[in-house]
């Protein structure tokens, strides 16, 4: 082939070329060409290893706790599980023989039943966070005492704050004075709206039954129904997506 040739058949293959690929960019450097991450996706993925990172840092402080009757006589620290991301936070009481055994939150019938009812409010219990007010189960599942109570609330707080939900959803009593410092009956508090302020952070929470007093006392369902049925007016008025 001539050497006109020859040059007019590289320019065919450069229009070729730009024809499939007409952005062509060539530098010194490697161009990255896989997926560009936006900004906004970059953001959600440093959030999520912060918190993580958080959260093992909390799981270390609560497992450095000694003299603990609570801790010496659980197999497992239960911290919480769930969406880490979730702008809903539900926090128990204390886990039972199942969660201990297993290290996840709400499990058998208790587990059951919560489905059931954040279901019946449209919500999915593994699209939002549960953890507990006290992270070890106590011996014979007694109810902790306030000391117990105070002395966990410093966890059970930082941990909201590394969650940083837009509602918390309190069951039970030891919830309720883990987070709030209220020992009252829970029955003279429960469905009402409150806020707690941590770190300058204003979090609006409710205060309901837990699931297990619901097993034990089921006649108390339509009072949890009425509290469901404020959560679900809270999240549609701040337009909440529980995803």
């Amino acid at each position: 082939m001539t050497k006109k040739g020859l040059n007019q058949n590289a320019k065919y293959v450069q229009e070729f070329i730009d024809i499939i690929e007409p952005n062509f960019i060539f530098e010194n450097k490697p161009i990255n060409r896989f997926k560009i991450v936006k900004d906004s996706e970059k953001k959600v993925v440093q959030n999520n290893l912060d918190k993580k990172t958080k959260l093992q840092e909390l799981k270390r402080k609560i497992n450095s706790i000694d003299d603990c009757n609570l801790k010496n006589n659980a197999k497992n620290l239960i911290l919480g599980d769930g969406n880490i991301d979730s702008p809903i936070m539900l926090i128990g009481e204390t886990p039972g023989d199942l969660e201990d055994n297993s290290g996840y939150s709400f499990q058998g019938n208790v587990g059951e039943l919560l489905k059931k009812m954040l279901l019946a409010i449209n919500v999915k219990k593994e699209k939002i966070y549960t953890a507990y007010s006290i992270n070890f189960r106590p011996p014979d599942d007694r109810k902790p005492t306030s000391k117990e109570i105070k002395r966990y609330s410093i966890f059970i707080k930082e941990h909201i704050t590394i969650i940083d939900p837009k509602i918390i959803i309190l069951m039970g009593s030891t919830a309720m004075e883990a987070v709030t410092g209220i020992n009252d009956k829970i029955s003279l508090e429960r469905g009402n709206w409150k806020e707690i302020i941590l770190n300058n952070k204003t979090y609006p929470l409710i205060i309901s039954f837990s699931p297990s007093y619901l097993i034990r006392f089921p006649e108390n369902k339509k009072y949890s129904w009425e509290d469901l049925k404020k959560i679900k007016r809270k999240i549609e008025d701040l337009n909440i997506k529980v995803e």
